[in-house]
C-alpha cells in the first residue's frame, strides 16, 4: 500500500467536482506524526518531556511506511483489508445514486464524477488509516514512558497533531487526562504544549 499526497477532501455532485477549504489531506500530518513517533521512541530516563525540532529530518514516503511497519509487522496487510472495505462503501455510493431525485442525466454524471474520483477518495482514506495507526502509536509509547509533555510550534499542521493524540489518549477504559495549550517559550517564540497529566 502506497503513503502519498492526495489533496483535499473533494465535493461530488453532478455538477462537478470542487475541494473543501480546511480539510486537508491526513498526508500532511503524517510527516509529523511519524517524526515525533521515531524521536519518543528512546529511553528517557527521568526527563518526560519532548521537544519538536523544526529542522528534525524530512522522511520518503518509503522510510515512513519502514518505520511504521517496525511498530506493526502488518500493518500494510490490515490497511488492505480497510481498504477494500472503503472502496466497497464507495462503490455502495455509486450504486444508491438512482435512488437520487434527479434526472437521468444527471444520475449519469454523478456516478461518473464519483468513478473518477474513486483512487483519489481511497488514497485519502489510506493515508488517513496511517496516519491513525501512528497515533496509536505515539499514544502507546507515551504510555509506556510515560511521557508527560510534547513541544511543537505553534502552526496548524502541528496543532492537529497534537488534537488527535489528545483525542487518542482520551478515549476508552485507561483515559488519560491530557491539556493541549499555548504558550510562548524561553525564545518568544509560541509553541504548541500537550500536557499529559494522569500517567
Amino acid at each position: 500500500m502506497n503513503i502519498k499526497y492526495a489533496g483535499p477532501r473533494p465535493l461530488i455532485t453532478h455538477h462537478g467536482v470542487t475541494f473543501k477549504d480546511g480539510k486537508e489531506d491526513k498526508y500532511v500530518y503524517l510527516m509529523i506524526a511519524i517524526q515525533i513517533l521515531k524521536a519518543i521512541d528512546k529511553d528517557f530516563a527521568d526527563h518526560k518531556a519532548y521537544s519538536y525540532d523544526v529542522d528534525t529530518k524530512r522522511l520518503s514516503n518509503e522510510e515512513i511506511l519502514n518505520t511504521m511497519i517496525q511498530y506493526e509487522p502488518n500493518l500494510e496487510q490490515d490497511t488492505h483489508k480497510q481498504k477494500i472495505l472503503y472502496e466497497q462503501k464507495l462503490d455502495k455510493e455509486m450504486e444508491d445514486v438512482v435512488k437520487k431525485n434527479i434526472s437521468d442525466l444527471e444520475k449519469e454524471i454523478l456516478v461518473n464524477n464519483l468513478k473518477i474520483m474513486k483512487d483519489y477518495r481511497t488514497q485519502r482514506a489510506i493515508n488517513k488509516i496511517y496516519y491513525m495507526h501512528n497515533i496509536y502509536e505515539i499514544a502507546t509509547i507515551i504510555k509506556r514512558e510515560k511521557i508527560t509533555e510534547i513541544d511543537t510550534p505553534f502552526y496548524e499542521k502541528y496543532w492537529h497533531v497534537l488534537r488527535t493524540l489528545q483525542g487518542e489518549l482520551v478515549k476508552g477504559k485507561s483515559s488519560i487526562k491530557t491539556d493541549l495549550k499555548i504558550e510562548k517559550n524561553n525564545k518568544g517564540k509560541m509553541v504548541a504544549k500537550l500536557l499529559v497529566l494522569n500517567i
